[in-house]
């Protein structure tokens, strides 16, 4: 694995690290209050990221091009503002994070529906 799905692949292992870390910190403390923030690391982080890896590595057609860059930065910057966007909104202290990181995550799920449109259309 390479190149698109090398990256999110990476992304993905990361986010279940930091996730797995962080509930095992939970557990340790018995404080779920961040339970929300976890789970989204978890599922956006890990899941998605690697579903995104896998369809890149198995149509590597679909990694071609600057859309599969721009899906990427999207995708990592949504998660990378998202999770301590939600622990800021638990916490009371604004939601504006939240809020890019979910709009941003969004987007990258947009584009990844465009990408995969794009690939079948070349199938």
């Amino acid at each position: 694995m390479k190149g698109i799905p090398f990256y999110f692949m990476i992304l993905a292992v990361i986010a279940v690290v930091l996730g797995m870390g962080w509930g095992i910190q939970m557990s340790a403390s018995q404080n779920h209050s961040l339970a929300p923030a976890h789970a989204h690391l978890n599922l956006v982080g890990w899941v998605t990221m690697s579903i995104f890896a896998f369809y890149y590595h198995l149509v590597p057609a679909a990694a071609e091009g600057i859309l599969p860059q721009i899906h990427l930065g999207a995708a990592f910057f949504g998660v990378a503002a998202m999770v301590p966007g939600i622990v800021m909104a638990l916490r009371q202290q604004g939601e504006t994070f939240a809020k890019v990181g979910s709009v941003l995550t969004l987007i990258s799920m947009l584009i990844f529906l465009a990408v995969v449109l794009k690939s079948r259309a070349r199938a």
